[in-house]
């Protein structure tokens, strides 16, 4: 069987010249630049998750704490009570001030 022979292989590269390792020196560096600040950036997101941890086992030792003490919990209903009534009274004061203001301006 005669004819031509066709290599697969691909041909011998010689070595890379200057400015091509150059290039490839700065495709590396820029690759630890982005990994680097991969890493910087997972430690912040790491550091936010670790502080919202935190305040979610504050908040269920809270609920937990509500729950097993009724006293804790009307003391809680009263303190928002008095709470609601003092903004009503606020809310009035302020709506009398912005009439007698109104009235000074006429």
């Amino acid at each position: 069987m005669g004819g031509l022979f066709v290599s697969r292989h691909r041909p011998l590269r010689s070595p890379p010249r200057m400015a091509e390792a150059e290039a490839q020196e700065e495709n590396c560096d820029k690759s630890i630049e982005m990994i680097e600040k991969c890493n910087k950036d997972l430690e912040t997101l790491l550091e936010e998750m670790e502080k919202i941890t935190v305040r979610a086992a504050w908040m269920t030792y809270g609920i937990v704490t509500i729950h097993t003490n009724p006293d804790l919990a009307s003391s809680m209903k009263h303190l928002e009570d008095a709470f609601l009534r003092c903004k009503e009274q606020v809310g009035r004061k302020w709506q009398e001030v912005l009439k007698e203001s109104k009235g000074e301006e006429e």
